[in-house]
């Protein structure tokens, strides 16, 4: 899987899933919702970042004010099926937790930003956050290495642990350029999105 596209899908998941998720409900609709679904996964597979395009490009044609990166921001924070592991074991409810209070901390940031002391502090609680995710990803992997599952993913695995860890380096470098220019400004370099 490409570091791309690991990031690119936020857009899809957290704001297209839901309304197919919601558009299914209409049983009439059931095929034609899934033909769009996967048309949209498979186009976001081809061309990551089509989905917040797609999104951009539909808010601006509706004239709609809306920021799309913070919006994205703010509604990452939602449990979206496609990225909980659906466990009831303790490292993978570790995981879970973890992962949903880094998400917290995280859609806090457009709210926090103009308030520079209380925006330091959401800093230090998303690096605290970011380095328990990782000891939990370690957790799991070492409490199930002897599982044959668990040799078959470990590339992948090992490949998202370093998409996590370049995106956290790329986010603290984007804070590190904030505090040096003294504004609210966006990197889209394509490794991590649009903060």
């Amino acid at each position: 899987m490409e570091p791309k596209e690991v990031v690119a899908s936020l857009a899809l998941h957290t704001v297209l899933e839901p309304i197919f998720t919601e558009m299914e409900r209409e049983e009439t609709m059931l095929a034609s919702v899934q033909t769009l679904r996967d048309a949209f996964t498979k186009a976001e597979r081809s061309h990551p970042g089509l989905a917040e395009e797609f999104l951009g490009g539909v808010l601006q044609a509706e004239g709609a004010g809306v920021d799309l990166p913070e919006a994205l921001l703010q509604l990452a924070c939602r449990d979206v099926d496609h990225y909980t592991i659906p466990s009831d074991e303790k490292e993978y409810v570790l995981l879970n937790e973890r992962a949903r209070a880094l998400k917290v901390k995280l859609s806090h940031i457009p709210d926090q930003i103009q308030d520079r002391s209380q925006f330091l502090k959401i800093i230090r609680d998303i690096a605290s956050a970011i380095k328990d995710v990782l000891d939990a990803v370690n957790e799991v992997s070492k409490k199930h290495q002897g599982d044959p599952r668990m040799r078959e993913y470990k590339k992948m695995l090992d490949t998202h642990k370093k998409v996590f860890v370049k995106s956290s380096r790329n986010f603290s470098d984007t804070l590190k350029r904030y505090f040096k220019d003294g504004r609210y400004t966006l990197q889209n370099d394509g490794d991590f999105g649009q903060v």
